[in-house]
């Protein structure tokens, strides 16, 4: 098999090819920053909004976007007087699927370092203005065994009793599906 010369790729349909792959390439790398949220309002301060009981609904879906799972979940958040966080949470799909996760949010010099049993890979949450960030790798049961996928979190707290959460799920770099839910304190 031969390879076309170069002037091959620089005219007609490949020309095309590579406009597309550079469009792509450039989006795909651009996005938002925690400094986009700065001046948002209301402010959301982490421990002021997971205080409390809290409760949660959303949807899991897969690559393509169509919804896989339903949830529901109860969230009982409290701090320790050295600023520590601990957010229990207890998750109940539509399946009769029911996990639990505690988080420990251990205050840093980036915010809080995020840790929890099934997160193998710590996250550190930041914020300013109405958002919250976070990025961090959970273990997910997959087939007989487990699979590690990079979560990337963002919340907007849209009302002071409302926050809105955003999830996008991925493996090797590539999309594997997402998770909406909202949050409300009681």
């Amino acid at each position: 098999m031969q390879i076309p010369p170069a002037s091959v790729w620089a005219s007609g349909p490949f020309r095309l090819l590579w406009v597309l792959f550079g469009v792509w390439f450039l989006t795909g790398c651009a996005g938002s920053s925690l400094e986009d949220y700065r001046d948002r309002e209301p402010a959301l301060i982490p421990d002021q909004f997971f205080t409390g009981e809290l409760s949660a609904r959303g949807v899991v879906k897969d690559f393509s976007g169509e919804v896989i799972r339903t949830f529901d979940a109860d969230i009982t958040a409290s701090w320790a007087e050295d600023g520590t966080g601990t957010l229990d949470e207890v998750f109940r799909f539509d399946d009769g699927e029911v996990q639990t996760r505690v988080w420990t949010l251990t205050p840093s010099e980036h915010g809080y370092r995020a840790t929890a049993g099934d997160v193998v890979e710590p996250g550190t949450m930041q914020w300013q203005g109405n958002a919250i960030h976070m990025n961090y790798v959970l273990q997910v049961a997959y087939g007989d065994g487990t699979l590690d996928v990079r979560m990337d979190d963002w919340m907007y707290l849209i009302t002071p009793d409302t926050l809105i959460n955003q999830t996008t799920m991925s493996k090797w770099g590539i999309d594997v599906g997402e998770i909406v839910l909202v949050i409300q304190k009681r």
